[in-house]
């Protein structure tokens, strides 16, 4: 089950405080003041709320583009119930060069058998896309299945394309999010009071943003390099005028 955090602040009608919020009420004020006409937005299974739907389509003319997880278990049965049962082979199947070791092939289907089914605004599709990795050092191979669903019809987007989105959305979430979890362990902070969450939120994603400007190959790996070694700080970010250049990379 997936649990919404508190992120950011929204105003009290009539009052001059403000009262904490979560992603999901942060969504819809964080993009007013942004020209989204036309555009895709994508986002994770805590955001493929109905309200939100309705939001991006009728108010906003854009296009969402949603996960199917546990937190809508009944959007995510049947649509994961139809592709068990729909025997066909992949509309479209994607293969990428070797990457660190890796071998990595996304397949994806689509279908619009569901749009007049399932209890959800603008659906113009529904997916299902598998991620097979072949580890060629060690051999072995992983599967992983999502489903998901969008509001363009096949004549706005054919499979490819939609696997395209699939895979933009989840390189953000690779090249920001992930790095956050996984360095900071972000997502099971005690951190819950005052503006405390918040605050830490800009400060690890400053530092993030610190250190990719260096171009490194890996972040988190120069966040463990740098860990409680102010003096390698100094030294990386050229803060000093007496820091070491050589162990700058």
């Amino acid at each position: 089950m997936l649990y919404p955090k508190k992120v950011g602040t929204l105003p009290v009608a009539g009052s001059d405080k403000e009262k904490q919020t979560n992603e999901i009420k942060m969504a819809i004020p964080l993009l007013d003041n942004i020209d989204i006409h036309g555009k895709t937005i994508t986002a994770d299974a805590l955001l493929t709320q109905r309200d939100f739907a309705n939001y991006l389509v009728e108010k906003r003319e854009a296009h969402y583009h949603f996960t199917a997880k546990g937190n809508q278990k009944r959007l995510l049965e049947n649509i994961s119930f139809l592709f068990e049962n729909l025997d066909k082979k992949a509309d479209f199947i994607s293969y990428d060069s070797p990457d660190h070791g890796r071998i990595e092939t996304r397949k994806i289907w689509v279908t619009t058998k569901l749009n007049d089914y399932l209890d959800f605004p603008h659906v113009g599709q529904v997916f299902k896309v598998e991620r097979i990795c072949f580890n060629k050092k060690s051999g072995k191979e992983s599967r992983e299945i999502a489903y998901g669903l969008t509001s363009k019809t096949p004549e706005a987007a054919c499979a490819e394309q939609v696997l395209q989105d699939n895979r933009n959305h989840w390189s953000i979430e690779n090249s920001c999010h992930y790095i956050i979890d996984w360095a900071y362990d972000e997502d099971r902070s005690r951190i819950s009071t005052g503006y405390g969450p918040e605050n830490m939120t800009r400060l690890r994603r400053f530092a993030v943003s610190l250190i990719k400007t260096k171009k490194v190959r890996s972040v988190t790996q120069k966040m463990r390099q740098l860990n409680f070694n102010v003096r390698a700080v100094l030294d990386y970010l050229q803060m000093t005028k007496n820091s070491c250049s050589s162990s700058v990379g």
